[in-house]
């Protein structure tokens, strides 16, 4: 294990790859604020959702977060640059999990990918070389790094793609109703709108989904499918972000291609100047026995996450229980509709909470699909009227969802008095109805 994790190789691919990074996490947070999103996501909303337990974190007031992104922003040209590489990578990490953590209306699978490549890029030697720190101090260049700094990025990209495959497997994916829920919502779209509605595109997608997430990384790793699989990467990573339009990530995917070909390769097409290392020496550092139990440990637990929702009641496509951190990409639609009640415990009155007009759009919306929100919203009513000197009850009423264009069914068992009950993060919440429940409790209430 030693020989392999700390063996000797060539650093041409990890400092490429931080020249692209921090020009990646620059566009990302500058972006953040010129398209508007800062301000649609942490500035306008009244109320935040954040990730349960994280309460305390609220976006700084007035324009606090317009200086929040531009200092990531400078962070990302830092790293670029390899300039204090260590303190900028650090700083941007803790400010984009921070940022992760206070607001979920806005949540993506790429923006959880970025905390644990920003963590890892927080530990690997990547500054050594073409870096403003190297400049400034010579004796830290170096044209070499150890073997798990490029193997890291090839297994955590490896648990992405065969998750994301995985995941894909069940009905609604392979019949291709997904993708069609999907393409419709782009038939505006100049030029591909049309073609995009097509049946025969649906299919395409779909299976060409599986099969691109399923074989990639295997393809990347054979050397005589390696040009091959790169070229595919490229077709399908621009149709993302053309379609889907999903940032920096279509860009990123590729950027991690540079741990697969050969060093060599990636020396004679970006660095030819720099010293190209060919030794195999193995050097063990003293920090070896902290670091293989914690690498074992990050990645026991990166295998968990994404299956935990198989020990879960109901279905996940529904119940949200366990969707998140998994690798569950753009796997199903959903809508849905709610109304909220609070009932004065002392007057028994009750009024119905328009609830619409507390929060954004996109967080209306997601106030009728997702549970966790649900019962924040909930438990952020109570607060209010507790500072009122009210003790009132909040129900969850008329609440149906519709999976990937299906029949509305009842969602929210809307007899629970959801003040009282306690979030349950790795179990299921009894409250929220599985398909089986709905059905029974929705025929006998008729």
């Amino acid at each position: 294990m030693n020989k392999f994790l700390f063996k000797q190789i060539d650093n041409s691919s990890l400092i490429v790859f931080r020249i692209i990074f921090g020009l990646l996490i620059f566009l990302e947070s500058v972006g953040a604020i010129f398209t508007g999103w800062v301000k649609r996501t942490l500035i306008d909303p009244e109320f935040t959702f954040t990730v349960i337990g994280f309460e305390w974190l609220q976006p700084l007031p007035g324009n606090g977060m317009y200086f929040y992104y531009l200092i990531m922003g400078i962070c990302g040209f830092f790293v670029m640059i390899g300039y204090k590489y260590r303190w900028s990578m650090i700083g941007f990490t803790l400010l984009w999990t921070v940022t992760y953590l206070m607001q979920k209306a806005s949540y993506n699978n790429h923006y959880y990918l970025l905390i644990l490549i920003s963590s890892f890029m927080c530990i690997v030697p990547a500054n050594k070389y073409l870096s403003v720190d190297a400049k400034l101090k010579p004796e830290i260049t170096s044209y070499k790094m150890p073997n798990w700094a490029k193997w890291i990025f090839i297994a955590q990209m490896a648990l992405v793609y065969t998750y994301g495959a995985i995941a894909k497997l069940y009905p609604d994916w392979l019949n291709t109703s997904v993708m069609k829920q999907l393409m419709m919502a782009k038939e505006h779209y100049y030029v591909v709108g049309d073609l995009l509605q097509q049946t025969w595109v649906h299919s395409i997608l779909a299976y060409g989904g599986i099969a691109f997430d399923g074989l990639i990384i295997p393809l990347l790793l054979f050397k005589p499918t390696r040009k091959l699989a790169f070229i595919a990467g490229i077709f399908f990573h621009m149709f993302n972000a053309i379609v889907f339009q999903v940032g920096i990530f279509p860009f990123l995917s590729l950027a991690f291609c540079l741990f697969f070909f050969e060093a060599k390769t990636i020396h004679n097409i970006f660095l030819k100047r720099k010293p190209y290392y060919t030794s195999d020496e193995v050097i063990i550092p003293k920090t070896a026995s902290t670091l293989k139990p914690i690498l074992f440990m990050y990645f026991c637990i990166q295998l968990f996450l994404p299956i935990r929702h198989w020990f879960i009641p109901g279905d996940v496509l529904r119940t949200e229980e366990g969707h998140r951190l998994s690798w569950r990409m753009m796997l199903r639609t959903k809508s849905g509709r709610i109304s909220y009640k609070v009932v004065d415990k002392e007057t028994g009155k009750a009024i119905f909470i328009q609830h619409y007009k507390l929060v954004s759009p996109k967080q209306a919306r997601l106030l009728a699909t997702k549970p966790d929100v649900i019962w924040q919203f909930i438990q952020h009513l109570k607060k209010k009227y507790e500072a009122e000197g009210k003790s009132v009850e909040i129900y969850a009423i008329n609440s149906k969802i519709s999976v990937n264009g299906g029949k509305h069914t009842p969602f929210i068992d809307p007899k629970i008095d959801l003040t009282t009950v306690e979030w349950n993060t790795f179990t299921h919440s009894d409250w929220i109805l599985d398909q089986r429940s709905e059905l029974k409790t929705f025929t006998t209430e008729k």
